[in-house]
């Protein structure tokens, strides 16, 4: 008989508490730090987005986040195997943290085949939507190398992509150039940033309005219907919305039920890096386009 199954993620998820207690999914922190400050802070622990802002505003630099390091999943995995569980664990992409690699160098100290690591190739709700499938894999039985397996064959399939109000948060982290971050204020661009090959690319920059940006997004859903997965659908914002995430989600309710749309509010790893009012849509494609 095969052991039960725990699943494990990282704090850059972006899922509901309540989704989390209830389906019983254990969260390890990343870490965040401001410049000139030096306490640890753990995100969703001891610092939240709101508080990012305020201080950003206050010091004019943004945080780094970082990775807990393999000790700190080592310590992390070992009450749960020593309880006779399985783990399935994701986090942020490979491409965008050492958190996966320090997974890796973690399972290495338990006994082969009781850890599934899987590289979400993704973040926020774009790997959200992986660990939701854990859960439903979970529940019909599957077991942990199972579930792995399955999810592995939809991380490509993850259609994750987002509005940036503005790119001073980009700017002040070394991710975009001054040149850059004045073009976009003069031309009044909103850049809609998509993760293509487990990397946050800008991939389009609509001038006019933030609005402009936002519909973008919208004619983009509508075009991929056809080949979306339904069972549901992220709308992830960092606040400071202004109404725009109703009213994406008053959109997106024209062409699907209601109650398949996820409305949640990113994490401190997003806000950090893109800064308030950044909104993305993400779901899951039936097929790679």
């Amino acid at each position: 008989m095969a052991n039960k199954v725990i699943i494990i993620v990282d704090s850059t998820t972006d899922l509901p508490k309540e989704y989390l207690e209830e389906n019983n999914i254990k969260i390890l922190p990343l870490h965040v730090s401001f410049p000139g400050d030096d306490q640890d802070y753990l995100d969703g622990i001891n610092l939240d987005a709101e508080t990012i802002y305020k201080t950003v505003e206050r010091i004019g630099n943004t945080p780094k986040t970082g990775a807990a390091n393999a000790n700190q999943f080592i310590e992390f995995f070992k009450p749960y195997i020593d309880e006779g569980y399985d783990i399935i664990y994701t986090g942020i992409g490979s491409s965008l943290s050492s958190s996966y690699q320090n997974a890796m160098i973690a399972i290495q100290e338990f006994p082969e085949g009781r850890i599934e690591v899987v590289d979400s190739l993704n973040l926020s709700t774009g790997t959200g939507l992986l660990v939701c499938k854990m859960v439903d894999f979970r529940n019909e039985g599957d077991d942990v190398h199972e579930i792995a397996r399955k999810v592995r064959e939809l991380v490509p399939l993850v259609s994750a992509k987002f509005c940036i109000d503005r790119l001073d948060y980009l700017y002040k982290g070394g991710r975009c150039s001054g040149m850059t971050k004045l073009f976009a204020h003069l031309l009044n661009l909103h850049p809609i940033a998509k993760v293509i090959d487990g990397k946050l690319t800008v991939y389009k920059t609509p001038r006019g309005k933030y609005r402009k940006a936002v519909d973008c997004q919208i004619d983009e859903f509508k075009e991929d219907l056809s080949n979306m997965d339904l069972t549901r659908v992220f709308v992830t914002d960092s606040g400071h919305m202004d109404g725009e995430d109703n009213y994406v989600i008053e959109e997106l309710s024209k062409y699907i039920d209601p109650s398949k749309i996820i409305h949640t509010r990113a994490g401190c790893v997003i806000s950090s890096h893109c800064g308030p009012k950044t909104i993305g849509i993400l779901y899951i494609l039936k097929e790679k386009k």
